[in-house]
């Protein structure tokens, strides 16, 4: 067993951030697009795809700590979890492409291939990535490489992003017409080959790049039942729990309205980005990824002045307000739609490299308090609170859009419109708020867990000289 105190290299590094590179290229076709594509290309209403993504969504959500549980229990001659980044790439990719193809049904066919579909593409979204995400907390025991970690994972996490959200436009319009006629049901799935053959490509690469460093005691027996106790007992889990699940509520609904807001309710022209002629909902979603990206940045420095739990905690309440100011704007505000885009997407951009820190370093407090070390399943609550939050919000999205009278590719009453506004703004808010509300009670401290990493280090160096 290693102590995990070797110097982590930048090749480990851009590795490791190159596996979230291909996750968000299909999170945020998922986030942004996938509703948008069940309503106007698909064919089926916003409210059986809200009730679609509640239902799928619980049983996904579900899978999280049983696939932790199995990872935690891997052995192989590849460590515990970068064997399934290995042996998922490609069901990952396979499954993104079939959840968006359009079959030749009945309307009620179609449902059912819905559900089918996207429930594979959630399940394989989460054999590779509750692993992906527990990679982290064994590649090195230091709380600050753990921070270094997560923001390289994130800035190619929200590069990503910008890629996807780039080449969808031109590559959907490419393939749309690839066959003489308009056909965007063609248009989507090929598009999603395109990615799926890179995001596979990418997750080789992270296996080929990281290595495992921490294990957990060689004293340290299996028992699922001890584990979930810990985890039942471990006070700091379920806050950071409650907080990521507020967060990801607040980034779904902003993701999954801010399609249906620009289409029906800014429909502005095009504008120039980089001396690119674009869609303004594009330039919307890559000025929000480079926000993210320059919260990435700064979510380090930060920290290491005031903690990450006061970093988190500010950064959520100030994302709050500035959502709270969208409901104020006018279709015409197009500047400073965008510039409150830029403020809230680099608030979010702070909180998501803390949060994968803090989920590493409650893994070595229930190591430090029990004895026991299950990595794969503190981090599957990572996932879990994604999936979860997604699964609200995006619920919540196709709810308020019925509830509001949308119509796909009609134009929208004033009524729907208010609706639009108050889902890119208020709503949101909540979830934002009760985030930096539960980070309040979070007494996991940088120096706290400096004493921790000292007491599990020199355990883990007294266990090799022992063994």
């Amino acid at each position: 067993m290693t102590t995990g105190s070797e110097q982590l290299r930048f090749k480990e590094k851009v590795g490791y951030g190159l596996g979230d590179f291909a996750s968000s290229m299909f999170w945020k076709m998922f986030s942004v697009y996938l509703l948008i594509f069940y309503t106007d290309v698909f064919g089926i209403s916003a409210a059986a795809v809200g009730t679609m993504f509640l239902l799928t969504r619980i049983w996904d959500t579900a899978n999280d700590p049983v696939m932790g549980v199995i990872a935690d229990r891997t052995q192989s001659k590849y460590g515990k979890f970068r064997p399934f980044l290995l042996w998922g790439a490609i069901p990952f990719a396979v499954a993104g492409v079939l959840t968006f193809t359009t079959p030749d049904f009945t309307a009620d066919g179609k449902l059912v291939y819905a559900y089918i579909t996207y429930t594979l593409m959630m399940m394989a979204y989460t054999a590779v990535n509750v692993p992906y995400a527990s990679l982290l907390g064994v590649m090195s025991s230091k709380s600050s490489d753990r921070t270094s970690l997560a923001s390289y994972r994130m800035v190619f996490a929200f590069a990503g992003s910008i890629f996807a959200f780039v080449l969808v436009d031109p590559l959907t319009q490419f393939f749309t017409g690839i066959s003489g006629e308009d056909n965007p049901q063609l248009g989507w799935m090929l598009t999603m080959v395109v990615y799926g053959c890179i995001a596979s490509l990418l997750f080789y690469t992270t296996f080929s790049w990281t290595k495992e460093r921490v294990s957990p005691p060689k004293t340290q027996t299996t028992s699922l039942r001890s584990d979930l106790k810990n985890l039942m007992g471990n006070k700091p889990w379920f806050i950071l729990l409650g907080a990521a699940l507020a967060t990801l509520i607040f980034n779904s609904m902003r993701d999954g309205a801010a399609v249906f807001y620009f289409k029906y309710f800014v429909q502005a022209p095009d504008i120039s980005l980089f001396g690119l002629s674009v869609g303004l909902i594009t330039a919307y979603l890559v000025v929000g990824q480079a926000a993210n990206i320059i919260g990435v940045l700064l979510a380090q420095p930060i920290s290491e002045r005031i903690g990450k739990r006061n970093t988190f905690m500010y950064a959520m309440f100030l994302a709050a307000v500035l959502s709270c100011l969208f409901f104020f704007l006018d279709a015409s505000e197009v500047m400073l739609i965008l510039l409150l885009q830029i403020g809230v997407s680099a608030c979010a951009g702070i909180v998501f490299p803390l949060l994968w820190s803090m989920y590493a370093d409650i893994a070595d407090y229930s190591e430090y308090q029990t004895g026991r070390r299950s990595t794969g399943l503190i981090f599957s609550s990572s996932s879990f609170s994604q999936k979860m939050g997604w699964t609200l919000g995006g619920a919540l999205t196709g709810w308020t859009l019925a509830y509001f009278g949308y119509e796909a590719n009609a134009e929208q009453t004033e009524l729907a419109k208010e609706g639009l506004r108050y889902m890119v703004s208020f709503l949101p808010a909540v979830g934002a708020g009760l985030s930096a509300i539960f980070m309040i009670f979070y007494k996991l401290s940088d120096g706290y867990m400096e004493k921790v990493d000292r007491e599990l280090t020199s355990r883990r160096a007294q266990e090799n000289k022992n063994g």
